[in-house]
């Protein structure tokens, strides 16, 4: 399950295909090569996103298919 205190790396390392779900949210661009760390939430403040509790259900959401 996702949580917004979640590691980036720890994320994509355990749910690879939330990868392009999270770019189209705007989190991060690692497809394109981004260096990103820290926490979920810490990347959407950084991004300038105020609906991380959102993306984090619809993130969760795809997990359960």
């Amino acid at each position: 399950m996702i949580n917004k205190e979640m590691l980036i790396e720890d994320l994509v390392q355990e749910y690879p295909k939330l990868i392009g779900p999270l770019k189209v949210a705007g989190i991060v661009c690692l497809a394109c090569g981004e260096a990103v760390w820290g926490t979920l939430e810490t990347q959407a403040v950084e991004k300038g996103l105020t609906n991380i509790d959102e993306i984090v259900d619809r993130m969760n959401k795809l997990l359960v298919g």
